[in-house]
């Protein structure tokens, strides 16, 4: 009942939401050091100043991430505090802390995936437009060239970007996340398109700059959809769902076909918004990738109609929902796998699942968290199922490795397997901590005992 000898287990965080240290060494603002004093913007008004200071913690948490057996660590570089104003000079204290970062995990036998960009855009060039400005590709690409040519010494794993939809559609069109701006459907569907671009330029400069053969992907949102029953009407309808863009921006085949499959879909409107000429960026846009990342959280429950075409059926009254108020489903661990490797042909990594729980400190002490632990044997007993059905899944990351800022809900949702006390530091393993090191010493046995 073992997953592959191969599998990497892990878990995950990202610069913003850990590192703290928003000013240390002359490090440039990001949207969201911007977005959180933007009155409202966030509850009670919390803030990444200090979130779990990592940035001056790092050799206390690494050595509690060897207690739990990491075999890997996804964390994400801060853009702004490697280079303060986005482009240009270079910050020395900025990006030796990276250095001493990863120069820490692999003293601890945890292998470093790094995710190149987790939404921290730089403020000096959200000024000078952002992800709109065509030139944005061109500042990325240059930033991961710096990553590849400092870090791939010693590190082998780099994501370009870190859900794509969500830093786009939430952040540029609804004003719920960072930078908080309400534009029209045509500039987010352009900045979109700069993104891809800028994706592939960034695969380009990791390739051009390595010090030694790399793994490269790419970690959007997977879109996924569970049938509501195993009559093979709604398993088609609900493979049919994740392989369209109809009614909804946040799909997969808008973000992930461009990048695997070097087109667009047909999706109404999509093309016509494009910017003139955006055919030939497409080859570009699909550069060769090694992995195809995907998060997953949950899925929806999808039926066929008398037509035939899929549409989702609401979940029942008192389903289990977690803190986040987001629907329980393991299955989508089974067919959201399926379906990127059966599409897109390469080694699918569940870059991020997890769950918000409402975790404290109990009086003997410890951190009883029983609902996360019953949330990763299902999750995971799916993905099991998967991989001996043939679907080639190489790796899991669990979100998060750690409690903290939870973007827009500030610290109010905690997704760790470590809980913190962010008002004196003190970090505490949950009792999911504890029995995901016995998952990862038995390579997933001990899911089924």
């Amino acid at each position: 009942m073992s997953f592959p000898k191969q599998f990497t287990w892990g878990a995950a965080a990202a610069s913003y939401q850990i590192e703290g240290a928003h000013q240390a060494e002359g490090k440039g603002e990001s949207v969201w050091d911007m977005f959180v004093r933007k009155k409202g913007a966030i509850f009670q008004g919390h803030t990444g100043d200090v979130a779990c200071d990592h940035y001056h913690r790092y050799a206390e948490d690494v050595a509690l991430w060897q207690q739990v057996g990491l075999q890997a660590y996804r964390l994400s570089v801060s853009w702004p505090r490697v280079l303060p104003e986005g482009t240009g000079s270079v910050s020395a204290g900025g990006l030796a802390f990276y250095d001493r970062l990863v120069d820490s995990l692999l003293s601890a036998g945890i292998t470093p995936w790094v995710t190149c960009f987790h939404w921290d855009f730089p403020v000096a060039l959200y000024h000078r437009g952002g992800w709109q400005n065509p030139d944005s590709a061109s500042w990325f690409a240059d930033y991961v060239a710096i990553l590849s040519e400092r870090l791939s010494d010693r590190v082998r794993h780099f994501m370009t970007f870190n859900e794509p939809q969500c830093f786009l559609l939430m952040g540029l069109e609804t004003a719920a996340q960072a930078p908080g701006d309400k534009l029209r459907e045509q500039e987010v569907v352009r900045a979109q398109h700069n993104v891809l671009v800028a994706h592939g330029k960034a695969v380009q400069a990791l390739r051009a700059h390595a010090k030694q053969p790399l793994q490269i992907g790419y970690a959007p949102v997977g879109v996924v959809s569970i049938p509501a029953t195993e009559d093979p009407q709604d398993v088609a309808a609900a493979k049919q769902r994740m392989a369209t863009a109809e009614g909804s921006r946040w799909d997969n085949v808008s973000w992930y076909d461009p990048v695997f499959l070097g087109k667009y879909p047909e999706r109404d409107g999509l093309l016509s918004k494009l910017p003139p000429g955006f055919e030939r960026d497409l080859p570009l846009i699909a550069q060769p990738l090694d992995f195809c990342g995907t998060n997953i959280y949950f899925g929806a429950k999808v039926r066929a109609k008398e037509s035939g075409k899929p549409e989702i059926v609401p979940e029942a009254p008192g389903a289990p929902i977690t803190a986040f108020n987001w629907p329980v489903t393991p299955s989508a661990l089974y067919y959201g796998p399926q379906f990127f490797w059966e599409r897109y042909g390469k080694p699918v990594v569940i870059t991020e699942n997890g769950l918000s729980c409402r975790d404290w400190v109990s009086v003997d002490g410890a951190v009883h968290d029983p609902n996360r632990v019953d949330f990763m044997t299902r999750y995971l007993r799916e993905l099991h199922r998967a991989v001996q059905e043939g679907v080639n899944v190489s790796g899991y990351f669990h979100w998060s490795i750690m409690d903290n800022f939870e973007w827009a809900e500030g610290y109010k949702e905690r997704f760790g397997l470590i809980h913190v006390d962010y008002q004196t530091q003190k970090r505490t393993l949950k009792d999911s901590a504890l029995w995901y090191a016995k998952v990862i010493a038995s390579n997933g046995e001990a899911l089924f005992t």
